[in-house]
């Protein structure tokens, strides 16, 4: 009979044991759930807050455009060293800032940068003239380039 507790008993250790061991699996898989939720939420996170940071910084840069076309139609009219120190600070301030020129001279019209807003005798579809300069922000259009489109007469 003895052997017979002994039996039981071991049989309700082992199915002890084994249910342990099952709660463990269980809760280890749990952690590493909850592990992988918490990165995912991380990530998520610094990319959300980027993505706000750069749109403050879009809206303010694209604020900034209109004094560097006031210091650059300065330049045309007053030669002056300290204007034009002042006109190169403020270049390298907005590239600091992955601000860029959208180079067009001489180019072939692209409607995803430019905007044509006339046209004149010229080499079919090239930009003849540029009204107003074009940036870039970080590769998306900041402001597209004003250009007057050249036609065949």
């Amino acid at each position: 009979m003895e052997n017979e507790e002994e039996k039981t008993k071991g049989k309700d250790e082992r199915d002890q044991c084994e249910e342990l061991e099952k709660k463990v699996l269980d809760l280890e898989n749990k952690w590493k759930r909850a592990l992988a939720d918490y990165q995912n939420l991380e990530k998520r996170t610094a990319e959300e807050s980027k993505s706000v940071l750069d749109f403050a910084s879009e809206a303010i840069l694209y604020d900034l455009l209109p004094v560097l076309d006031s210091l650059e139609d300065a330049t045309l009219h007053i030669k002056d060293e300290g204007l034009n120190l002042c006109l190169k600070k403020f270049k390298d301030f907005l590239e600091s800032y992955d601000v860029e020129e959208i180079k067009v001279d001489g180019t072939d019209f692209d409607a995803d940068t430019m905007e044509a807003i006339g046209s004149e005798k010229g080499e079919e579809n090239k930009v003849v003239k540029v009204h107003k300069k074009g940036y870039m922000y970080k590769s998306k259009v900041l402001r597209p380039a004003q250009v007057i489109v050249g036609r065949k007469e």
